[in-house]
């Protein structure tokens, strides 16, 4: 036997620690980073434009998940407002003249697209049109 190092295909070492690399960061990464990534994969693979690439008075369809619902006057007008994420920012979608519609609840998926407005600094999308996910996907 002799003290000569032996040599693996080029790449295949590379391809195993990529695999070891991407499962030890799944294994310490937190349970809201690895639904963040899922989302971003999401939102690119439907398409759809990321919250974060969003800007003032952009025609967008955005894609994410609601994490909040809430029934907020607006100048005395009742608005169902609900926060979209896809994994890069958070997005205020607002329907106003609403009290409720139905599948629209925190934890549900959906698309939506609409004209992009700022306000106080958050991005904000008025009656939107908008298309539930269906509820096998998640």
């Amino acid at each position: 036997m002799s003290a000569v190092p032996r040599f693996e295909k080029p790449g295949r070492a590379d391809r195993q620690s990529g695999r070891f690399r991407r499962m030890l960061d799944r294994l310490s990464s937190s349970q809201q980073d690895l639904e963040s990534e899922e989302l971003r994969e999401d939102a690119q693979a439907s398409g759809c434009t990321r919250i974060a690439e969003c800007s003032d008075r952009q025609l967008v369809k955005v894609t994410g998940t609601l994490r909040t619902v809430t029934l907020r006057p607006r100048a005395g007008v009742p608005a169902l407002e609900a926060e979209l994420f896809d994994g890069t920012a958070p997005l205020d979608v607002v329907w106003l003249g609403r009290r409720s519609i139905v599948g629209i609840e925190p934890g549900r998926k959906l698309i939506a697209s609409g004209r992009i407005s700022m306000s106080h600094g958050r991005r904000v999308l008025f009656n939107p049109k908008y298309e539930l996910r269906p509820l096998g996907k998640e």
